[in-house]
């Protein structure tokens, strides 16, 4: 934006500068029915996940009162306290598995489909638009068609109940190189490319000097993209992992087995579960939002 503004020689363009409040000042003049939707639209969004976290500081007696609790009780930390002390939730080892799978999975992810769309976006090789197109349609095949199969590779292999078994099969995505391989495309110039290489930089150089700082904010969107759903992935580490070495969904599913249901706990093991979601969210949430309205601006 600053470099936008600009004038000759960095200072500031008087023409821009003047320009500017204006563009702002029409977002300030929106009419009160846009601030009421929005408001309301922000409260219903925002609302079950307050009651959530309220809820996990309170005993079971208010879950069902009418209308419900909208301040916090004192009894979070004891909640906390027996969600990680529960024998049958293994709330910790869910905790540590997702973390590691979740992590791996989106530095894999952002690597591999970063380096595989510079190569389908900026590189010339024999049978690039049918490996493409395969590709692409691997992404037309829902995600429930691939469990038997998978799972049986999981056993010739011998990873059932082990975390391997979540994180190799999810290492690189059709959706990744795809999307990359879109961004590449527009954000890279070929004569970038053909200066880096009359410079003599290798083509894997050229992909980590040139093409990837250029990929930063689609591979920023990507990695939280991908660590959201591996760390709420659900189906496939039920059908792959045992109880007791879970994952932190299955872990708050372990809670909801019992023959007496502590929403309480649920609500706490759910509330410590978003966490790092949001760790993630405020650490590149400036990285994620400025490649989206770059990628809104190109459109």
């Amino acid at each position: 934006m600053t470099t936008l503004l600009a004038g000759p020689g960095g200072r500031p363009d008087a023409k821009h500068a003047a320009a500017r409040p204006g563009r702002f000042r029409g977002m300030w003049n929106a009419s009160p029915l846009t601030y009421l939707t929005l408001i309301v639209a922000l409260v219903l969004s925002i609302f079950p996940i307050y009651w959530m976290i309220i809820v996990a500081t309170r005993t079971n007696s208010v879950v069902a009162d009418v209308p419900p609790p909208l301040l916090p009780g004192a009894h979070g930390p004891d909640n906390v306290g027996r969600l990680f002390d529960n024998p049958e939730a293994y709330f910790a080892k869910g905790l540590l598995n997702s973390a590691l799978a979740s992590a791996a999975v989106t530095i894999s992810t952002v690597f591999f489909a970063s380096l595989a769309g510079f190569a389908f976006a900026k590189l010339r090789f024999r049978g690039k638009s049918a490996l493409l197109l395969t590709i692409i349609a691997t992404m037309m095949i829902p995600v429930q068609m691939g469990i038997i199969p998978l799972y049986m590779i999981m056993v010739k292999l011998g990873w059932t109940g082990q975390l391997q078994a979540v994180i190799v099969p999810f290492l690189v995505t059709g959706f990744g190189v795809f999307m990359m391989r879109q961004y590449a495309d527009q954000a890279v110039p070929d004569e970038l490319i053909e200066a880096a290489r009359v410079d003599g930089c290798t083509t894997f150089g050229i992909y980590w000097r040139v093409v990837l700082p250029a990929l930063r904010p689609a591979a920023g969107v990507l990695g939280l993209f991908t660590f959201m759903q591996t760390w709420n992935e659900f189906m496939w580490p039920l059908a792959v992992l045992q109880p007791d070495n879970p994952t932190v969904q299955l872990s708050i599913n372990n809670l909801a087995n019992a023959y007496f249901k502590d929403y309480t706990l649920m609500f706490a093991g759910t509330s410590v579960a978003i966490l790092p979601l949001l760790i993630v969210f405020i650490i590149f949430g400036r990285q994620i939002i400025g490649g989206i309205m770059e990628g809104a601006v190109k459109a």
